[in-house]
């Protein structure tokens, strides 16, 4: 056998051998599937839709179409934040909405500008404060803070969006655009930071890390008065899955069991008729009516987006096979209630609380496509082809559920690993 077989031989063992020995957590996501042209839309098409509704979203009229509003700069460079004009704030949902957005356009100078603004504004960098290490989820257009404490949504979002941008554009900026540094250490603390007593708007708190150990799970909140609760919509096993791979290596068993532990929620969550979870619920799947909201024990705005997750998971890991019935289930209830008349809150038992169909909701309900496999989720998807985008004083959650449900759809939201 000649010398330069050997070699090949050699090299194509040491190929085989590495990918058996690969762990499951270094897994690749699957095919990202494109519901349009599945629906027969074709690319050239696609493309332009996403562009339009982005150019509507971030360049669109001030006054009734755009949410994305520049605020000048500071030291780090250009800054931005995404409004919420209805509750006239800026909330950690909607800027770490708009930064995964940006990176899987690759619009870098935007992602860049709405973290700035993020760890300007938002971000506690006091180690007394009891939401130290994470970000205030409101405030005011000026920077200041309407509620100090965070809203875990928004940590998630964060940490994954600046893991992709690490992937897409490189980590070697300097500061804050170091993306690698800032998403292990922000990850870091939301599974081991210690607690911390202090003052949160004249009464004291204490503040916890924002994933419960002895559950693996996301809480609701990190005040130890309500934290030992939880919300079917900040389950974000697919993110999970990319902490494990990318996030610090101490953690990365955590984050494995996370993302099981999450498909395990949504389905003790989920009705068993009607595929509805609950806005906020307990770590036992239940549903949790809190005291200053009583409507979080029901399908509302919050819960919209929980299909949304565990189809997104499905559609990059394959893991939860429960998904596929899961949002056959959903689905069908919405198709019992009317594909173009169904409500916007329910009893998790069906009883229709409010109607109207928002935007933001046959957003989501389209995303449910990803795992679905009856043939009547096309319509869905078309449903959501044929919205357009929101303008005027509701725009801002509806639009950015939209924006991230075209691209989901697409198949142009991805794991950037």
């Amino acid at each position: 056998m000649s010398t330069k077989r050997i070699v090949l031989l050699s090299i194509l063992f040491i190929v085989v051998a590495c990918r058996a020995g690969k762990s499951d957590s270094d897994a690749k996501p699957a095919q990202y599937r494109n519901l349009f042209t599945e629906a027969g839309y074709s690319q050239e098409a696609i493309q332009q839709k996403i562009e339009s509704v982005f150019n509507h979203l971030f360049y669109g009229d001030k006054e009734t179409e755009a949410v994305y509003y520049e605020a000048g700069e500071n030291e780090n460079g250009k800054l931005a934040y995404i409004y919420d004009v209805n509750n006239r704030d800026v909330r950690s949902e909607g800027m770490s909405y708009g930064m995964m957005i940006a990176v899987q356009l690759d619009k870098k100078e935007i992602f860049d500008a709405l973290w700035n603004w993020s760890k300007t504004y938002m971000y506690h960098g006091n180690p007394q404060h009891p939401a130290y290490g994470y970000f205030a989820w409101s405030l005011k257009p000026t920077g200041e803070m309407n509620d100090e404490m965070p809203a875990p949504d928004g940590e998630e979002y964060y940490a994954t969006a600046l893991y992709f941008a690490s992937a897409r554009w490189g980590s070697n900026g300097e500061g804050i655009y170091q993306y690698t540094k800032e998403a292990d250490e922000l990850t870091s603390q939301l599974r081991n930071r210690k607690p911390i007593v202090g003052m949160v708007s004249g009464r004291r708190i204490t503040g916890l890390n924002l994933f419960d150990a002895e559950h693996a799970m996301v809480r609701f909140t990190p005040d130890s008065v309500h934290a030992a609760h939880t919300d079917a919509s900040y389950h974000l096993p697919a993110f999970y899955e990319v902490w494990a791979q990318k996030g610090p290596e101490a953690d990365r068993e955590f984050w494995a069991k996370a993302a099981t532990v999450s498909r395990d929620y949504f389905e003790k969550a989920a009705h068993p008729r009607t595929g509805l979870t609950s806005d906020y619920g307990n770590f036992d799947g239940t549903a949790w009516a809190s005291p200053w909201r009583p409507v979080s024990a029901t399908f509302s705005y919050d819960a919209w987006r929980t299909v949304m997750n565990w189809s997104m998971d499905w559609n990059w890991w394959k893991k939860d096979p429960k998904a596929v019935e899961r949002s056959n289930r959903i689905l069908n209830f919405f198709l019992s209630e009317g594909i173009d008349t169904y409500g916007n809150q329910y009893a998790l038992d069906g009883t229709k609380l409010a109607g109207g169909r928002p935007v933001g909701l046959v957003a989501c309900n389209a995303t449910a496509a990803l795992a679905a496999n009856i043939p009547e989720a096309a319509g869905f998807v078309k449903a959501l082809w044929e919205c357009k985008p929101p303008t005027g004083t509701y725009r801002y959650y509806d639009s950015m559920l939209m924006m991230m449900a075209l691209l989901h759809c697409s198949g142009e939201f991805k794991a950037y690993l």
